[in-house]
């Protein structure tokens, strides 16, 4: 009886033993494996890569076991170097990239390697001196065989055969190095058209789909339009080898006068929450795959309520305000994001000025990453610093050396680091035991997650013929040039002067200045595809059409003056608008980067010739004069309040959102427009 009981025990042990190693997720089919160098081996009719070149099967190397298995044999194998040099993300360049400093020659970009060694950048964002090195780039080929860095941030604007071959070349090197682990590519938005276009902010206009800024695509209240979005420049981006995006802003424009309002999707954290969802699901999918580009969101815990409207790339900036004690309600998008499961999570450079947090940047916030985002929020994905909180933008640690900033920040949860492509400095407090040397191990192992999840162990490795027809083609512009549309409030329609009547003769004038040229720009047209006639002066008009683009000063062009919302503060000629707006009745569209203050165009003495006001937020001619002809019936709701006067604009409060502001705080609500007829 003993002998039998003691069978049955070693029966059930064994089989729980063999069941505890069974992979946690079912055998997947061969895939297709994309390499350049190593062998292939061959086992049980099974193809896989021999990525470390010792003739055997690695766990890491098979992909039919389940990922963390894989990673953490990987992460068993990695030296302190490579692990240290793999919690970097850098710049990289690619030959004739000229994003960083003045050209050197005139020659076009190709895609060979940027080979200069390590390069220090001027301080390009936080323009105040620092007795220390600012961001830094590597030459490609030292950056992955001597610093062991396998992250990257493409900035360079390229057509799509030339980004695709640069990602081969680069995921070819990789192989050829040490484990052979690939690469990830990173990228800021190249999917919009945006005023501001900047190096760590917007790509701007690319080959790529071409679709309305973020507040266009929140003011077209269509979620199942959004996820098409994403959806689409996922494909776009996969195809080039870009797999993760540098993107999108979860945070509110609460406060008017921030001059980072255009990249989100405006003021009313449920609305932003949605859009959210459906940006992480079209881009990653419900969960990361081979055909996933990984997001990360940004900037925890919300960045919208400046001080002043300054942001906190710069000193002037550094503090985030509540005086509407909303801290809270930044938190309901990024709450959205981890719910649907957003690879990565990017804090700010702010310093939190409630009592309920160390007064300290956010990557130095140990309250905020691991109680609040960690623990609180259940985050479990990637901690990705912005760039450069440790050379350029140390807020509240300026006192710090920069070993102890690289300390205090890791203790915090930081795991990877943006900004920087020496290793160095992170190397010297792992090496010389000034941190736990798990806080390295468990960074490392969530990155590698990320890459084993994204398929790029079986085939970083694109199709570059496929790449041009796949980026930017006929049937996905189409479906941009919709949303274009789409994107379009109409905010006041006098005696339904809109749409524009048959045979109406309009002077259509854009005005933007733009520094050297011509700040106006009359519309003509040999292909006039719409029932009215465009004339050269408004004295030969029936109805004066002119769009105002305010061009207000870009981010890095900040000097810590105040910040206004007025056009006349935003380079537009007020007087000159006016002038023209009283020749003719008038049909008023604004472009909102802000939510400008229009009271000195449109006020008592002229608002009777104004007959009718549109928003814009990044769109085209067409689609504008397909909504003022009536060709396309405009349904968008505005996504942020804007404010009735300057005053308003100054004495808000920068936490909370405009349509809590008060009744005598809009012009133009939350929410707000008009449509020709029901839908």
């Amino acid at each position: 009886m003993k002998r039998c009981l003691l069978l049955l025990m070693l029966i059930v042990a064994a089989g729980n033993y063999l069941f505890a190693q069974q992979p946690s997720k079912p055998i997947s089919k061969q895939p297709v494996l994309g390499y350049r160098s190593v062998k292939i081996l061959t086992i049980n009719g099974l193809s896989f890569k021999d990525l470390n070149r010792n003739n055997k099967l690695d766990k890491y190397e098979d992909w039919r076991l389940p990922y963390e298995v894989r990673a953490k044999d990987l992460l068993s194998k990695m030296s302190v170097e490579e692990k240290v040099g793999f919690m970097l993300i850098s710049s990289t360049r690619l030959k004739n990239d000229w994003s960083f400093e003045a050209p050197k020659n005139k020659d076009p970009i190709t895609s060979d390697f940027n080979e200069e060694d390590l390069i220090q950048t001027t301080n390009m964002f936080s323009k105040q001196p620092l007795p220390i090195p600012m961001m830094s780039a590597a030459g490609t080929t030292k950056a992955v065989t001597q610093f062991h860095l396998r992250h990257f941030i493409l900035r360079a604007n390229v057509s799509a055969r030339i980004n695709a071959e640069w990602a081969n070349k680069l995921q070819a090197l990789c192989e050829s190095d040490g484990l052979g682990i690939p690469a990830i590519v990173a990228s800021n938005p190249r999917n919009h058209i945006t005023k501001d276009a900047s190096i760590g902010l917007s790509v701007g206009k690319t080959v790529f789909s071409t679709w309305p800024g973020e507040l266009g695509l929140s003011a077209m209240k269509d979620l199942k339009l959004v996820r098409e979005f994403a959806d689409i420049a996922r494909q776009e981006w996969a195809a080039v080898g870009l797999r993760k995006g540098y993107m999108y802003m979860a945070d509110l424009s609460t406060e008017p006068r921030w001059q980072r309002v255009e990249g989100t999707f405006g003021e009313n954290s449920t609305w932003v929450a949605k859009m959210i969802t459906e940006i992480v699901l079209g881009f990653q999918g419900n969960k990361l795959s081979s055909s996933s580009v990984a997001l990360t969101t940004k900037h925890f815990p919300g960045g919208g309520a400046t001080e002043g409207g300054q942001d906190p790339h710069f000193n002037w900036g550094r503090n985030e305000m509540f005086p509407g004690g909303m801290f809270s309600n930044n938190l309901i998008s990024f709450k959205a994001a981890i719910k649907a499961g957003t690879s990565s999570i990017m804090p700010y450079y702010s310093i939190p000025n409630n009592s309920k947090y160390e007064k300290i940047a956010y990557a130095y916030n140990k309250e905020v990453l691991q109680g609040l985002l960690r623990n609180e929020l259940g985050f479990k994905g990637i901690i990705n610093s912005d760039t450069g909180p440790i050379e350029m933008m140390p807020w509240g640690a300026e006192n710090l050396s920069i070993k102890e900033r690289y300390k205090k920040t890791l203790e915090a949860g930081v795991n990877i680091y943006s900004g920087s492509a020496d290793p160095a400095p992170l190397l010297e407090i792992v090496k010389g035991g000034m941190v736990d040397i798990k806080l390295v191990d468990n960074s490392v192992f969530r990155l590698l997650m990320e890459k084993f999840q994204l398929g790029l162990f079986e085939n970083p490795y694109v199709d570059e013929d496929a790449a041009e027809k796949i980026v930017g083609n006929s049937k996905f512009q189409a479906k941009a040039d919709l949303a274009f549309r789409k994107s379009i409030v109409l905010l006041r329609n006098e005696a339904k002067a809109l749409p524009l009547k048959p045979k109406t003769k309009i002077y259509f004038e854009s005005y933007f200045q733009k520094r050297g040229a011509s700040s106006s720009n009359v519309y003509q047209t040999t292909e006039n595809k719409y029932d009215v006639e465009f004339v050269k002066t408004p004295e030969e008009a029936d109805v004066i059409l002119v769009w105002i683009t305010p061009g207000s000063k870009s981010l890095f062009d900040s000097d810590g003056s105040p910040l206004y919302l007025s056009l006349s503060k935003n380079a537009v000629d007020v007087d000159y608008i006016n002038k023209l707006t009283l020749k003719k009745p008038t049909v008023l569209v604004i472009n909102y980067s802000n939510p400008w203050v229009i009271d000195e165009i449109y006020n008592d003495k002229n608002k009777g010739n104004i007959k009718a006001v549109l928003a814009t937020f990044g769109t085209t001619i067409e689609a504008v004069l397909d909504v003022v002809t009536g060709k396309f019936n405009p349904t968008a709701k505005m996504p942020f309040t804007t404010p009735v006067s300057e005053a308003a604009a100054q004495n808000q409060q920068s936490d909370v959102p405009g349509y809590l502001k008060g009744d005598a705080y809009p012009l133009f609500k939350y929410n707000e427009g008009m449509s020709y007829r029901k839908n």
